[in-house]
């Protein structure tokens, strides 16, 4: 049994599961593309936008992803590299899709944050930082596009301490962007990674690599250029954070890696730094306490996104889960603490995008898909411990834009609320009711406008329903944690909305901030929430 355990445990030593997150357009889908391309996943890296190739990016699958060439849904992609199994989460960037974003990054240990070096931080990026640092998950920063005209160094690097709240410590240094992009400088071995600009195909590419002191760096950089370099690194070394790999794993020390993923410059450093930074997975927490990974033999995941008719054939449901503990066999039985009784997982795939390869194992670490017959909910938990813990819950994040729903032929009611219910709990919008109303008057609330036109798409396309959507003003949403509260006797602002979700949990709408202080002052002991758990 003792030699069972310790391949498990070998198995997921072996892990490293990470989301990487941007604002649109930073290059985070290129970047994917290439750690595939190093860990021989694919051959050839996809064009975004599908224009130059007739291809499109390997993580994006769903119909409307293709016609506007954005990420819509969380991907999720693994691959081996260096002895490593590599489980990567990649997130939409399109700042309307956040929502699943953030639950993305409940699954992940670590986090890769792209960032535009001619644009800084991001207002997406911002965001999606928050939940990191809730999370208090490392964050590893790749400041992209270097052979473009970049922001100044410092001033890129002050950008994301002032923005973001953390510090910073760079691994390499670059010299010049744009056109006089001439590579980096490990500032750890002193040596100079030179860039070449003829490797956007299928292969990697060889990275030339030469001492700061060897004379012969005189044929490629310029003595400006050298003199610039040792002036800001001598700067750095004096004024900048120091390397600490306790602070990174506790996230409050990003380390910042240059280069630009569209020529690879810079992607296999980046990779192989990481790998050596980020560590195997860790405990999660649970109502019974922490479940370590490496002191916990039993099969135990949590679902952390359901994506319905991913195969329009098969009209099927899936439900993506993060194995926490164990190892995973296909067809296995496990208890469903929610639900209360034991189920079978079935059908398990790993995702290459939307190409699924069955498996028969899956460790901690590991994302697998499984058939959801319609029995799982976001942030169910599955285990074969006769224990019977459930892990912490997945918050349900504030949308930012509201609309009421109704159906334009009021005959496909039955299409229509099966529809709009399904996409809900795949957690890509979320549904309320007014409150004392039926289903009758549907509000959808979402954490961005495009999320909107999806719904409208999918509902069409997967349903054969259309709808007609009419805005709503409220911007401000809050969950009431009281549970004795009535309701009826709330006193609130004009501009205030009671409604109540799915669970039937009371919630309040505001048009502005200002209501909330105001209804709670009003309402002695309200306790009002911006997540709902």
């Amino acid at each position: 049994m003792s030699q069972i355990a310790d391949e498990i445990k070998n198995q997921i030593k072996k892990r490293r599961t990470f989301a990487i997150i941007s604002h649109p357009d930073a290059g985070k889908t290129t970047l994917t593309e290439k750690f595939l391309l190093y860990g021989g996943a694919i051959n050839l890296a996809g064009s975004v936008k599908g224009k130059a190739t007739a291809r499109h990016a390997v993580s994006d699958w769903m119909e409307i992803e293709k016609e506007r060439g954005i990420s819509v849904t969380s991907s999720v992609l693994q691959f081996n590299y260096g002895g490593y199994c590599i489980n990567i989460l990649d997130t939409p960037g399109h700042q309307d899709f956040s929502e699943d974003t953030y639950r993305t990054l409940m699954a992940a240990d670590s986090a890769v944050m792209v960032i535009d070096a001619s644009k800084g931080v991001e207002a997406q990026t911002r965001k999606l930082f928050k939940v990191c640092t809730m999370r208090h998950i490392p964050i590893f920063t790749f400041i992209n596009k270097m052979d473009r005209e970049a922001m100044d160094t410092f001033e890129l690097l002050d950008d994301i301490e002032n923005e973001l709240g953390i510090a910073t410590c760079p691994v390499n240094w670059p010299i010049g962007s744009g056109k006089e992009f001439r590579g980096v400088y490990d500032r750890n071995t002193k040596m100079v990674e030179l860039f070449s600009d003829t490797h956007k195909g299928t292969t990697q590419g060889e990275v030339m690599k030469i001492a700061i002191d060897d004379p012969k760096l005189k044929e490629w950089v310029t003595d400006t250029q050298l003199s610039q370099l040792k002036e800001e690194i001598e700067l750095q070394d004096g004024a900048g954070a120091e390397f600490s790999q306790e602070l990174v794993s506790k996230g409050e020390l990003s380390p910042v890696f240059f280069g630009s993923a569209l020529t690879n410059f810079g992607v296999e450093t980046f990779l192989l730094h990481f790998l050596g930074m980020t560590t195997s997975p860790l405990p999660r927490t649970s109502d019974q306490g922490a479940v370590d990974p490496m002191e916990e033999k039993d099969f135990s995941a949590f679902v952390f996104k359901i994506q319905a008719n991913m195969n329009k054939a098969h009209r099927d449901r899936i439900a993506f889960m993060r194995i926490c503990s164990g190892e995973f066999e296909a067809g296995m039985d496990v208890y469903h603490i929610q639900g209360g009784k034991k189920v079978r997982l079935s059908q398990p795939q790993q995702m290459m995008a939307s190409e699924r390869k069955m498996i028969d194992k899956a460790y901690g670490g590991d994302i697998i898909g499984v058939f959801d017959p319609g029995i799982f909910s976001i942030g169910d938990t599955l285990t074969t411990s006769a224990k019977r813990f459930a892990y912490e819950g997945i918050p349900t994040f504030a949308p930012e834009h509201f609309a009421r729903v109704r159906q334009v032929d009021t005959m496909k009611r039955k299409q229509f609320i099966k529809g709009i219910n399904q996409i809900a709990q795949e957690g890509a919008i979320q549904i309320f009711q007014e409150f004392n109303t039926g289903m009758e008057e549907i509000i959808v609330g979402v954490v961005g406008v495009l999320q909107f036109d999806v719904l409208k798409y999918r509902l069409e396309n997967e349903y054969n329903v259309d709808i007609r959507l009419d805005n709503l003003p409220y911007e401000y949403i809050r969950w009431i944690e009281n549970t004795d509260i009535d309701l009826d006797k709330l006193t609130g602002t004009s501009d205030m909305k009671k409604v109540k979700d799915l669970k039937g949990r009371p919630l309040l709408l505001f048009v502005n901030d200002w209501s909330i202080r105001m209804t709670t002052e009003r309402n002695e002991g309200l306790k009002l929430s911006e997540f709902g758990r």
